[in-house]
């Protein structure tokens, strides 16, 4: 009987593919990097034009908010971790800091 103490994989089934997650939280990372950037790079274009400077100032708050979630989407990783049996006082990898 296979134990419910470790997270499951995310499985999204697109067709006849399947999309495996194993890693939430770096895949998560990943995403939110992707998105902040998309935010910074479409703001700083509108500003070529006067006509879209203020769309593009909200680009750039969306883009802020989404670098505040950058470690909020770290402390919830932590906090996963150390409810997982056995994780006690296990050192995170240094390789793993960013998500």
């Amino acid at each position: 009987m296979p134990s419910t103490d470790a997270p499951q994989p995310l499985v999204f089934t697109l067709g006849d593919r399947e999309l495996v997650i194993r890693r939430r939280y770096q895949a998560l990372s990943i995403v939110n990097d992707i998105l902040v950037a998309l935010w910074f790079l479409v703001g700083s274009i509108m500003f070529f034009s006067e006509a879209w400077t203020y769309t593009g100032t909200w680009f750039f708050v969306i883009g802020s908010v989404e670098l505040l979630i950058r470690p909020v989407i770290r402390l919830a990783r932590q906090v996963h971790l150390q409810r997982l049996p056995g994780y006690e006082g296990r050192p995170t990898p240094e390789s793993e800091h960013d998500f």
